[in-house]
């Protein structure tokens, strides 16, 4: 499965200089890890964030969120993000951000 190279290159951009994180190949695509813990991934044209169950429902109320059911049952806590809603900088980076604020929380692996 082919993943966006350049979502792939705008996220890594983001989480560059973030300590903890590494890449690895995962989902068919990228992801980002913190202290062995899935942040952000890439899949196809799409970001996987996970975002905990607190931010959950409302992420799920954004336009182009769904949720991340890769066996058909939703995982709460983390979320789906189509690509109209990644074309901003700005929103790219918030939803990152989120994501990283929920793995940091999380125990290291």
């Amino acid at each position: 499965m082919v993943y966006d190279e350049h979502l792939n290159d705008r996220v890594s951009r983001v989480l560059v200089n973030r300590q903890g994180i590494v890449a690895k190949k995962m989902f068919g695509g990228m992801g980002y890890m913190l202290n062995g813990n899935l942040c952000v991934a890439i899949s196809k044209d799409a970001l996987i964030a996970r975002i905990g169950p607190e931010n959950y429902e409302d992420a799920l109320e954004q336009p182009d969120v769904s949720e991340f059911s890769p066996t058909g049952k939703p995982m709460r806590g983390w979320v789906l993000i189509s690509p109209e809603a990644l074309d901003d900088e700005d929103e790219l980076e918030a939803w990152i951000r989120v994501a990283y604020r929920f793995a940091k929380s999380l125990p290291p692996k």
